[in-house]
């Protein structure tokens, strides 16, 4: 037999690699700029034409690359962060894994140009596919200036699964305030050809407002707690500016981004009395830790770190959290030694006496008397019901016997009602409805039951209604406009870069959606109308909602959909399951068979657009079994 196990060449090893390391324009930032924090840069410079698709630009002012150095970085596994294994215990720069360059110049066309202090010219180098087509040398300042261009250009299926410029753009900001975040004593600007955004080096804090803004800086309580484990510092938000959407939650360990719900957790426990249910704090926190106690190599991205002590440091984090709420009145407390001044007894003839009325008791003002004594004679007093009779209104007695009162009542019905004769012979005899066969009830104030042919059929309300909801926004978003509503009190809706470029990038499919909007000023908009459906929630959040929908990256944007009817498909989704009705409320009978002869008129009732199974059938021999 023939051998079959074979070494993959480097060029199908780098692209495999790729698609862990890069998976979209954001992806190739972060991984330069990291290259460029670890190379001692302290300006960083990022250019980007058509979300990245045609141009990713970093420029920084680091030490440089030699010219054998600038050829072997693009080399698989080569690296100057570790020489050896006992490194990775170590480390305190962002790469080390030498995937990174490798992965990039795989999937795209990569220009070079570089040069170290020491060296009066620098090297230019040029890649195409992991494939070295010329290297040169050139004048160029100090430090690297690297082009990634036509992103994907050699794997077309993965540059069509990228979304619009308008949610690409939004990654690459998001990105970018996370790297700013961490970095805030360095210089880092950003060109994204529409607009340009710089934030200059400062406090932690201050680049948190920079990023930001929108009064963040008087919403924000600092921790600060310093242990032989752990060197917590950051900030944490007042309980009154939590958020139902977008909370700002940044982890930093070591310099490196993070995330990790265990912590997460512990940060929310201490706000589960402070805030309503459904909302979110904002933090900024900062971890200092031994890296021999931490392993960041669980993923090529960097981003999960396991912790040697978490749960000895999970109390640490609480308690840090706890003392800025309390510190900062955060919390309402008692204070149980604070001592409490004797109360004297009222002395005698110190009570407070209501004033005397000087008021006959047989006084009535209403009654008929002395008109001229009598404020209130001109009131009229004898009034007399009206009934409707025909097109008059004729006087009635108003009566206490209730069987004279409800024979009235039958008599009156029986003037209004047509004669039964008279319609049949003219052939216009209304068709009477047929007996209902089916009843529906409630379970839990969550679910509808009715009967089927097969057995008895329970319906969660909530998902049947998201369903309904779901098909009427997505059939009228593909006609008309959907009609809007004005709101009486215009919300504002504020948002920071990488949202506003979201906006802007799906303003047209909102305002089809019925949604009215306005930006009064950069980072701020006006929502002036919203569709009727949506009467009963909060327009921001419900937007707010379609934005971070879009940018997820469950939307399919292959060849069996367009990236328009994508959209729109995502944002009826949230319109539907805002404005659908949820669990715990309580339903009418005639609600009920509403709601469950909509939604069996719908071509695929059984799942919600979301894949959730919208009722399950309790077959009728399950049922005979349990009392045969």
């Amino acid at each position: 037999m023939a051998d079959i196990i074979r070494l993959l060449p480097d060029s199908v090893a780098n692209q495999i690699a790729a698609g862990e390391v890069i998976q979209r324009p954001a992806s190739v930032i972060k991984e330069l700029i990291e290259n460029a924090v670890d190379a001692g840069a302290t300006d960083i410079r990022v250019i980007i034409k058509d979300a990245g698709r045609t141009l990713i630009q970093v420029i920084d002012n680091g030490k440089g690359m030699t010219e054998t150095d600038a050829r072997m970085a693009f080399e698989r596994h080569a690296t100057s962060k570790i020489a050896r294994a006992d490194d990775l215990f170590s480390l305190r720069t962002m790469g080390f894994r030498g995937e990174a360059l490798p992965s990039i110049c795989a999937i795209s066309q990569v220009e070079l140009r570089t040069r170290t202090a020491d060296d009066r010219m620098g090297v230019r180098l040029c890649i195409s596919a992991s494939k070295v087509e010329s290297q040169e040398p050139c004048v160029c300042e100090q430090g690297t200036n690297i082009m990634v261009k036509n992103l994907f250009f050699n794997i077309p299926a993965r540059r069509k699964f990228l979304k619009s410029d308008s949610v690409e753009l939004a990654n690459i900001m998001r990105e970018f305030e996370r790297l700013a975040l961490v970095n805030n004593h360095l210089r880092l600007s950003i060109d994204t050809g529409s607009r340009h955004f710089s934030l200059p080096p400062g406090n932690f804090k201050q680049r948190i407002t920079d990023i930001w803004r929108n009064n963040l800086n008087m919403q924000l309580l600092p921790v600060s707690v310093d242990t032989s484990l752990v060197k917590i510092e950051g900030y944490i938000s007042r309980p009154e500016n939590a958020r139902k959407r977008n909370p700002l939650q940044y982890f930093i360990v070591n310099g490196r981004n993070m995330k990790h719900p265990y912590f997460h957790k512990a940060i929310v426990n201490c706000f589960e009395s402070l805030i309503p249910a459904g909302t979110q704090p904002c933090y900024f926190l900062r971890f200092e830790v031994d890296p021999a106690t931490i392993d960041v190599n669980i993923h090529p991205t960097k981003n999960e770190i396991k912790f040697e002590n978490e749960k000895e440091i999970w109390p640490i984090l609480a308690g840090a959290v706890r003392a800025s709420l309390g510190s900062n009145s955060a919390v309402p407390s008692i204070d149980f030694t604070a001592e409490v001044l004797p109360v004297a007894p009222l002395e005698k003839g110190d009570e407070p006496v209501a004033p005397a009325l000087d008021i006959p008791k047989d006084y009535n003002p209403f009654l008929s008397g002395n008109e001229e004594d009598n404020p209130f004679s001109d009131i009229q007093t004898d009034y007399t019901p009206h009934r409707k009779v025909g097109s008059a209104w004729r006087p009635t007695k108003p009566t206490s016997d209730w069987e004279a009162l409800y024979a009235g009542f039958m008599e009156r019905k029986r003037e209004e009602l047509p004669d039964v004769a008279q319609l049949s012979s003219a052939g216009e005899l209304p068709e009477m409805p047929e007996a209902r066969q089916t009843i529906c009830m409630q379970y839990g104030q969550k679910y509808i039951i009715t009967s089927t042919r097969e057995g008895l059929m329970i319906i969660d309300q909530h998902r049947a209604h998201t369903r309904i909801l779901y098909e009427e926004f997505l059939s009228k978003s593909a006609g008309d406009r959907i009609s809007s509503q004005r709101i009486m009190f215009p919300e504002s809706l504020h948002l920071d870069e990488s949202q506003q470029l979201a906006l802007e990038g799906i303003e047209d499919e909102l305002k089809n959606m019925g949604f009215m909007l306005k930006c009064s000023r950069p980072g701020v908009w006006t929502i002036e109308g919203a569709p009727a459906a949506l009467s009963k929630t909060n327009p921001a959040d419900v937007i707010v909602g379609i934005m971070e929908s879009i940018s997820d990256d469950t939307i399919n944007y292959g060849t069996e959909e367009s990236p328009e009817l994508a959209v729109r498909k995502r944002m009826a989704l949230v319109m539907a399951k805002c404005a659908a009705i949820t669990g715990g409320t309580r339903l009418s009978e005639t609600e009920m068979e509403h709601i469950v002869g909509q939604l069996m008129s719908l071509p695929d009732p059984a799942l919600t657009p979301y894949g959730k199974p919208v009722y399950k059938v309790l077959p009728r021999r399950k049922i005979d079994s349990w009392f045969s």
